[in-house]
């Protein structure tokens, strides 16, 4: 969904865009907040649980203080680079997003590196013990490539384009770092093919269905990092269904 005018000011309570403040857009499904680039007063603004994806709209609210991202579809640090022209942003909530990663620590030392003004970080205060330790362990972050400025969700086209295998080249693979990869593979057990997984193909052709079936795993657990618990929930009752019509179809075929 995207961000438009009308419910701008109407949840401003403005007459003009170039009048608000403050905005609070909480839980409101917005995928597209390029709209506040025509906000240059914006001081506040909270967009806690929607699916934004990219920060870079809010690069041109150059009075912003306060930024409430919470559970988004922020994928990378890197979009922090678009805070860093902000001078007196001081407050920045921006957990449960993909791009915290699995290393707290990195992830607030990063933050706090390149954003060096901040006075709280997810609704906790900035030390300057904190700010000292983040110049040595956190790491410096730069513009994301991007084509265009849309706010889409990167992340879960990214996801899905892995799961269509049907263009996928002999080279081609998800492009995880060596890190994630490990890490998204370790989470979903998946070892090397053996001998007898596929019997009655080729290897080339059981290597490829290999793949195929690691790819679409690991867009799956991607998937999942942004479901709330109906979402799981729902996801569970259909692995179940799935996995006893497996099982039945199993016991059908022993008794053959």
């Amino acid at each position: 969904m995207k961000l438009t005018r009308k419910m701008v000011l109407s949840r401003a309570k403005a007459s003009e865009l170039h009048n608000v403040r403050k905005l609070n857009c909480w839980g409101s499904r917005l995928t597209d907040i390029s709209i506040c680039r025509e906000m240059p007063s914006l001081e506040v603004i909270t967009l806690s649980v929607n699916s934004v994806s990219t920060l870079e709209p809010v690069s041109q609210c150059q009075q912003l203080s306060e930024l409430y991202l919470r559970r988004n579809r922020i994928a990378s640090l890197t979009e922090l680079s678009y805070l860093k022209g902000l001078p007196h942003l001081r407050v920045l909530w921006l957990a449960e997003n993909p791009c915290c990663g699995a290393d707290p620590h990195l992830y607030r030392m990063t933050v706090l590196r390149n954003l060096p003004n901040l006075q709280k970080l997810d609704n906790q205060a900035v030390t300057e013990e904190e700010l000292s330790r983040a110049v040595m362990e956190g790491e410096e972050v730069t513009a994301p490539s991007r084509e265009g400025t849309g706010n889409g969700r990167p992340e879960l086209s990214y996801a899905l384009s892995a799961v269509d295998t049907t263009a996928e080249t002999p080279g081609d693979r998800l492009s995880f770092g060596d890190e994630e990869e490990t890490r998204l593979s370790g989470q979903l057990s998946l070892r090397p093919p053996t001998r007898d997984w596929f019997p009655s193909f080729p290897q080339k052709e059981a290597s490829s269905s290999l793949k195929n079936r690691d790819n679409v795993l690991m867009a799956i657990l991607l998937l999942l990092r942004d479901l709330d618990t109906e979402g799981l929930e729902a996801v569970h009752q259909t692995v179940v269904s799935r996995l006893q019509a497996l099982h039945r179809q199993e016991l059908r075929e022993d008794m053959e």
